[in-house]
């Protein structure tokens, strides 16, 4: 009789344990609550096109809203470098430890882990620039088991509770925040916008997303990506790199709230909007993956960025925090949102906010004013008005408008 390797026996055996491991099974003896909502422990295994080379178990976390609704939101977080799931949770009990980790009342919160199995799960596979050995390793645009895992562990938690699928956010804090840009970046599909509190490094998206020196290969189609709201630390070792996803971020007309300051590798809110208040301005939470919104580029009141030769400069600043739209109409003949910069009776802040400002922007995520690229199209905007064409990806983009604190309508049109 042949003998078969144990290396193939092997490979037969995992797609056998993975499918009697998924979907995840509720642990009820962990049942808890915190802050009246229930608390509930899942495990599961892994699924074959994941790509794990050996079978595991993981942990995941799912907290209740405080009442029960239909069609809530869901608030997903990825955990630091020094937490696991569970940990990450009792953070979520005292204000001022990691919170980011909190999540409103009204939505679902899930939490997953990859410190059980933290050899193959880093969310960000190690990949920062004081280890070019992983990043080589976990480069390019593929994504790794861990990233699969994650975005099916969502798309499960949607269909069992029956998530609104136009709101569904991702967080994180360090290497979670690092995941989140790496993760939720790339996966507009799923995520309306996403939250990283002092990502530990911008290499993962960098990577998934082919910024530049690469680019995105022939045939590769990237979904419009969720609006991104960073805030980092030039005098954080870990936000080498910035000046590099910013620019990346601008030159792909991808929509981008950053704020920075001298705060370290902080994660108190309330201690990092001493050195910046901004970092809670933006209302990410009700951006919505069914309606359009604006990318502001190129604009005249961003401060300038300290990364990478200004590292110790001690001065707050911005990109783009002070911009807002607020969508009119989206029909298959005409587009229109009002566009203005926020104002002092809005958001109290340190910052002096611009009277008027210059910007150039772009519409994305369009749901019926589609256009194929090479399109004409008509706009007008207060007194300004003018024709434009489409890009490679049949987007419209108008540049240099001067936005004020009173909100004006831009208009476009076939």
């Amino acid at each position: 009789m042949k003998i078969l390797p144990v290396a193939f026996l092997a490979a037969l055996a995992l797609p056998l344990l993975a499918q009697q491991d998924w979907p995840p099974v509720l642990d009820a003896s962990k049942d808890a609550t915190i802050d009246a909502r229930l608390v509930q422990t899942f495990e599961g295994g892994v699924r074959p096109e994941w790509g794990y080379a050996a079978a595991q178990k993981d942990t995941f976390i799912l907290i209740h809203p405080k009442e029960a609704r239909k069609n809530a939101p869901l608030y997903v977080v990825l955990h630091s470098a020094g937490h696991d799931v569970a940990s990450c949770v009792n953070c979520t009990k005292i204000v001022g430890n990691h919170d980011i980790y909190r999540s409103p009342d009204d939505h679902y919160a899930l939490y997953l882990d990859c410190g059980k199995n933290r050899g193959n799960d880093w969310w960000w596979g190690g990949m920062h620039l004081k280890d070019p050995k992983l990043t080589q390793k976990n480069g390019g645009g593929a994504s790794t088991p861990v990233e699969k895992r994650v975005i099916d562990t969502v798309k499960w938690v949607m269909e069992k509770y029956g998530i609104d699928p136009n709101r569904v956010y991702l967080s994180g804090n360090s290497m979670g925040g690092s995941g989140t840009l790496g993760i939720g970046v790339r996966h507009g599909d799923v995520f309306a916008a996403i939250k990283a509190n002092v990502p530990a490094g911008i290499e993962h998206v960098s990577q998934r997303m082919y910024f530049a020196p690469a680019s995105v290969p022939a045939g590769v189609q990237l979904p419009d990506p969720p609006v991104v709201v960073d805030y980092s630390a030039p005098n954080d070792g870990w936000s080498a790199g910035h000046e590099r996803f910013v620019k990346a971020m601008e030159e792909r007309k991808y929509a981008l709230f950053f704020y920075w300051g001298p705060f370290g590798h902080a994660n108190n809110s309330a201690q990092i909007m001493k050195v910046n208040d901004l970092i809670d301005s933006f209302d990410w939470l009700s951006v919505r993956k069914n309606e359009p919104y604006i990318v502001f580029t190129k604009a005249s009141c961003n401060s300038p960025l300290p990364w990478p030769e200004d590292l110790k400069n001690t001065t707050s600043g911005q990109v783009n925090a002070f911009f807002r739209w607020k969508n009119i109409a989206d029909t298959a003949e005409k587009f229109e949102a009002a566009l203005s910069l926020t104002n002092a009776a809005q958001l109290q802040t340190k910052f002096e906010i611009p009277k008027e400002a210059g910007a150039d922007i772009t519409v994305r995520r369009a749901q019926h004013f589609k256009l194929a690229p090479g399109t004409k199209f008509r706009w007008s905007f207060d007194t300004a008005k003018g024709e434009g064409t489409s890009d490679a990806e049949g987007l419209v983009s108008i540049p240099a408008l001067t936005l004020t604190q009173e909100a004006k309508v831009l208009r476009v049109s076939k």
